[in-house]
């Protein structure tokens, strides 16, 4: 098998490198080669060409940041590709725009699989992504070495694509609101002149507890961001979501709160760093 992976960012990289572990051949392309240089290190080929990635691949990563970065890339690479070979779109896209990628891998007759990750860099690393998947069944068998060497399980949500993105932005409601919350009661914590260790300390080994919690919470009381989950891609995971509510005829208001906290970390310079900058929005200036 040779997988072409289309974006090495932050997940992008670490995608790649769980493919080289499994023995699996990898096409790694990025806009910016220089982030995608050093892959050549780990046994990857680096192309200057999205379309020389695909050309001889059996099947495509698409690990891009938003839908108009997916379509600028499909409709230069998919020309190229081998018949046959599986497209795998897993950047985060929402709805609207995991129907508009599929439709056009439907023009060149190219099978589509619709399949966002859970999990930011250090799943990305380990090869311990949790993939969101719909797609038709007998492609399934196709991409499940890919899926196996850079994840640790898929859950198939049904053969339509779109609903691996409808999971996926259920999920990542759960998570934005939650990290939120997290910098809500840190930040409170500060306000209030408690130590916010003690917050942490309280929920230890609770039924509210989670390793989730601190991982994030030891983050904001360190004041340092190094981005795992960007704070402005939950912006603009947050934006899908706030679409997908208002055209499921869901409630808009917590998704509205959230998103309100994590422009105003946004605002103060922190949209590059960590989603757990969100902290800095319930802080006195």
């Amino acid at each position: 098998m040779r997988v072409a992976v289309l974006g090495t960012g932050v997940m992008g990289v670490g995608m790649v490198r769980s493919l080289r572990r499994a023995g699996i051949e990898v096409n790694a392309w990025n806009r910016t080669r220089d982030k995608a240089e050093p892959l050549a290190q780990d046994g990857a080929r680096v192309c200057g060409f999205a379309a020389e990635a695909v050309a001889d691949a059996d099947v495509v990563v698409v690990m891009l940041f938003d839908t108009d970065a997916v379509l600028a890339v499909l409709t230069e690479a998919l020309p190229a590709v081998q018949d046959g070979a599986v497209w795998v779109q897993s950047s985060t896209i929402g709805l609207e725009g995991t129907a508009q990628a599929a439709d056009l891998a439907s023009r060149y007759g190219a099978p589509f699989v619709d399949a966002p990750v859970l999990g930011t860099k250090q799943p990305a690393e380990q090869g311990t992504l949790v993939f969101l998947a719909a797609g038709a069944e007998e492609l399934r068998e196709r991409v499940a070495p890919a899926f196996d060497a850079m994840g640790s399980k898929t859950i198939w949500v049904g053969e339509e694509p779109g609903r691996g993105s409808a999971l996926k932005l259920v999920c990542n409601a759960f998570v934005g609101t939650l990290t939120a919350a997290i910098g809500q009661s840190v930040g409170l914590a500060h306000q209030l002149g408690i130590d916010p260790q003690l917050f942490l300390d309280a929920l230890d080994g609770g039924a509210s507890d989670s390793p989730y919690v601190h991982v994030k919470g030891a983050m904001m009381l360190r004041g340092e961001y190094p981005p795992s989950f960007a704070l402005d891609g939950v912006r603009k995971d947050l934006g899908l979501i706030r679409e997908a509510e208002l055209a499921s005829g869901t409630s808009t208001t917590l998704t509205e709160a959230a998103l309100a906290c994590y422009d105003a970390a946004a605002a103060q310079g922190h949209g590059s760093e960590d989603m757990a900058a969100v902290m800095t929005a319930f802080r006195e200036a």
